[in-house]
């Protein structure tokens, strides 16, 4: 008996020395494993690179703690998943999740200042067996780095969708959108981008908003044309130092020199996004009389596209799916009463292509837009963005007036038309449209061909531009004060100039598939006093049925030992 006790103290001791020993080695070595059949916790290599060359704390605050409904807490232990994997990779990189709103009482003061910073707080409903009531949510986090600081969407908040389905779509995105932020606020802004000028684009006022979200990133100037008439040579050489040239809407044409330094300009590598207008057209003079007459105009830019596998035609699309506006239909009163009519000329474009700069984002809205046509060549094209199967174009010139509000139309008028192109992407290698023709202007080495690069053009030059206030104060990108939408025109150009100057395919990562099972909640509020039973009384049964089968093990070696 004495040496049966010896031998069980022995063994007693020995499991916890070997269980001590287990956790003093578990302190400095550690692994994690994925085992999500998508393997969504498993970084990417642009990740990792990304993560690798942060050598300074970085601090993200996320505003997900709380009670929220099931799917927010779903986005928040993702988000919460996603920010471990960062951590364990990295030790500079801390995170906390904070509720700005607890214990405050001044919420209102709190809830204006972060949007001020840009957050803007979501009113959701909560659902709970047939009760409604309402929820204030921040689905958001800011990633900061010394006096740098990046504010971070959580939620994609698309129209038309679920809540599950947003959260879906979000969930895919979180390992692109805090990369992003952590590359911004730990390196230095190395890429540069020029706004032309001088051939009457857009003023400043009205890409406000886009060049502010820009400058986050990129160095931005402002670069003329003017000088080309002079010295066109230098120039081109000033042009080569930016990595990339915005063209936004010009409406006056180019010259036979200015065509070239932008050609040869592209031909040695620098990259274009391109936003063109190839009818005259606007709405804000539509808006005032009533009536306007459409035309098409031409920038010169016909023949370098057309060159490089590209004609955008002069008519408009109209669409049956059309971005809604408000117009007046009478008064009450002296109180002025609005209407929302489907206006066909603003074609509302959601993405169908998987393609990274356009994969889930919010619908787009255009504005007269004209169709485009893809020419074989040697250059790669990637359709980003086309009009819906109800749509057919309208020749130029051509009245348009509000009286399109009263058409009517079946289906059987748009077969045979429709999907009309209207945001391509082009890549490969690019050959001059002077490879047979006299030189505007002589060089010591013009380019006939040029090496691997990428142009991205659409054939609205209203996409970029943002509505200013009654104060003159430009609004954001793609919000619509009139009807109080927001589009997805920002989100679609901030990924296009991503994509263009994307050195490392960070921007892949929002080709991520990630695969969530959603609750169905209909079959749950059918079924809940069953659920909830089978939640309380089957852990009791498990836990019972461990006891009786321990009780019987030991009764039969008790047994065994006595015979």
């Amino acid at each position: 008996m004495n040496n049966s006790k010896k031998s069980k103290s022995i063994r007693y001791i020995s499991i916890v020395v070997v269980v001590v020993l287990i956790n003093i080695l578990a302190t400095f070595f550690s692994s994690r494993f994925d085992l999500t059949q998508d393997k969504r916790y498993t970084l990417s290599e642009t990740t990792e690179v990304i993560l690798s060359h942060v050598e300074q704390p970085v601090i993200i605050d996320v505003f997900l703690e709380g009670t929220f409904p099931a799917e927010f807490r779903r986005l928040q232990a993702e988000t919460r998943q996603m920010l471990e994997e960062f951590e364990l990779m990295n030790s500079n990189i801390k995170f906390h999740f904070v509720n700005p709103l607890e214990g405050e009482d001044n919420e209102e003061e709190v809830l204006g200042h972060l949007m001020e910073l840009g957050v803007k707080p979501m009113s959701i409903t909560v659902n709970d067996k047939g009760t409604q009531t309402k929820q204030v949510v921040l689905p958001w986090a800011l990633v900061s780095q010394g006096q740098k600081t990046v504010k971070v969407s959580l939620l994609k908040n698309m129209m038309g969708i679920s809540t599950e389905e947003k959260v879906l779509l979000s969930v895919q995105n979180l390992e692109y959108v805090f990369a992003d932020a952590i590359q911004s606020v730990s390196s230095e802004k190395q890429k540069k981008i020029a706004v032309l000028k001088g051939n009457g684009e857009l003023s400043d006022i009205y890409i406000a908003d886009f060049l502010i979200s820009l400058r986050e990133r990129y160095h931005i100037g402002p670069f003329t044309l003017d000088s080309v008439a002079s010295r066109p040579q230098e120039t081109l050489e000033e042009l080569k130092q930016y990595d990339l040239v915005l063209l936004a809407k010009p409406t006056e044409q180019f010259s036979d020199k200015e065509v070239q330094v932008l050609d040869q300009y592209i031909l040695g590598g620098g990259k274009g996004l391109f936003l063109l207008d190839q009818v005259q057209a606007d709405f804000d003079s539509l808006r005032n009389t009533g009536r306007m007459l459409a035309y098409a105009k031409d920038q010169s830019l016909g023949e370098l596209l057309f060159k490089y596998g590209l004609r955008i035609n002069p008519v408009l699309v109209k669409d049956e799916i059309g971005v809604p506006i408000k117009l007046a239909i009478g008064k009450q009163g002296t109180q002025t009463q609005y209407g929302d009519f489907i206006w066909k000329f603003s074609p509302f474009v959601y993405p169908e292509s998987n393609h990274s700069i356009v994969k889930n984002i919010e619908g787009v809205k255009f504005d007269f837009v004209s169709p485009m046509d893809t020419l074989k060549n040697g250059v790669d094209k990637t359709v980003l963005l086309q009009t819906s199967k109800y749509s057919m174009t309208v020749g130029t010139p051509n009245e348009i007036s509000f009286d399109v509000l009263n058409e009517e139309v079946s289906p059987e008028i748009y077969e045979g038309k429709g999907s009309y192109i209207v945001g391509v992407l082009l890549e490969g290698d690019f050959k001059s449209v002077y490879q047979h023709r006299i030189l505007p202007f002589e060089m010591e080495r013009p380019l006939k061909e040029g090496k691997d690069n990428k142009l991205i053009v659409f054939s609205d030059g209203d996409l970029i531009k943002n509505q200013v206030d009654q104060n003159g104060v430009p609004l954001e990108l793609g919000y619509d004060k009139w009807t109080n939408r927001l589009f997805g025109n920002k989100e679609l150009l901030l990924n296009s100039v991503d994509y263009l100057l994307d050195d490392q395919g960070l921007l892949e990562l929002r080709t991520k598939e990630v695969k969530l099972p959603m609750l169905d909640k209909v079959r749950v509020y059918q079924n809940y006093t069953k659920i909830q039973l089978l939640a309380l009384f089957l852990p009791l049964v498990v836990v019972v049925f461990i006891l009786v089968l321990f009780l019987l093990m030991k009764k039969g070696k008790f047994q065994k030992k006595t015979s």
